[in-house]
């Protein structure tokens, strides 16, 4: 979930809870509050323990908190404010810029995991953290570490992850965490998408997920194609994430406000550009709507 910001910058915990009630009521079964979509890193401790109170007051569906940090000491006191607010899991992302070693990466998780009862769930994205998690290093933490339960997979790289999960013990998920990618994790054994694209085509990410897991692979890769212009839109160079979502967002007229520095201001055109792939997806819909029989 995007983090709404008022006019001035400041945190806006009211549109946090109306934004997160929108996304649960068309189509998203969660919420992950203060992951990267959330801009964690430009938050202070304390904002992102009132959102999370704030979020799991509003909705009626489990919120994982993205709790980490590249601190492991930092982590670990996160970890534990999060579940004291409720929250029903957490998202532990790989230590960015310290570039740890592998050995540090499993010792950095182990304490995080540690600090909670909650279930966690690792977030492999390299483009983001500088460093990927092993094949090796990800099976001993799901074998040795009860409540590391699942990956939020955003490596890029679908082979690795169908020889992770062909080894994982059972229980053990995988979540896509690359909306373009869903279709081909699902094909090596993931169970769903932790999104981006879905703050304005959840139903649809969802549906696509749902005719996979029940043999309609032609339905799935229909309702995948529809959406490709939503997956190219929601990141970019010269747009990263979370920018183009809070563009979208404004355009929806829902709570957002622009990004805080680093990534600031939305550049001109983009909110034309997401009117664009609002009505293209729109003009989609309106195409599988079925007249009911008088």
């Amino acid at each position: 979930m995007a983090t709404p910001f008022d006019e001035s910058g400041a945190l806006d915990l009211a549109g946090a809870q109306r934004l997160a009630a929108h996304l649960v009521a068309t189509g998203s079964d969660g919420i992950v509050a203060t992951g990267s979509t959330g801009e964690a890193p430009t938050l202070t401790d304390d904002e992102r323990v009132a959102l999370w109170r704030a979020v799991v007051e509003a909705v009626d569906a489990p919120v994982v908190a993205g709790a980490t940090s590249n601190d492991t000491a930092h982590s670990v006191e996160l970890v534990r404010r999060a579940e004291e607010c409720g929250v029903a899991g957490i998202l532990a992302v790989t230590p960015y810029y310290n570039r740890p070693s592998q050995a540090g990466i499993e010792a950095h998780f182990r304490a995080v995991a540690a600090a909670t009862r909650l279930p966690v769930v690792l977030y492999d994205i390299p483009v983001r953290s500088g460093r990927r998690i092993a094949r090796d290093t990800m099976l001993r933490l799901a074998s040795d570490v009860a409540n590391v339960v699942a990956v939020k997979d955003a490596s890029g790289d679908p082979a690795s992850t169908a020889r992770l999960l062909a080894q994982a013990p059972d229980g053990f998920e995988c979540y896509s965490g690359d909306d373009a990618l869903t279709l081909p994790l699902l094909a090596v054994g993931a169970v769903g998408l932790i999104g981006v694209a879905t703050h304005w085509c959840a139903r649809e990410c969802g549906e696509a997920i749902e005719r996979f897991l029940a043999g309609d692979l032609a339905g799935a890769i229909e309702v995948n194609a529809a959406l490709l212009e939503s997956f190219e839109f929601e990141t970019g160079e010269d747009t990263p994430n979370p920018v183009p979502v809070k563009a979208m967002l404004r355009v929806l007229g829902l709570p957002a406000g622009e990004c805080r520095l680093p990534l600031g201001r939305a550049p001109g055109g983009l909110e034309d550009r997401a009117k664009s792939v609002l009505a293209s997806l729109e003009a989609w819909r309106r195409t599988r709507a079925v007249p009911h029989a008088g």
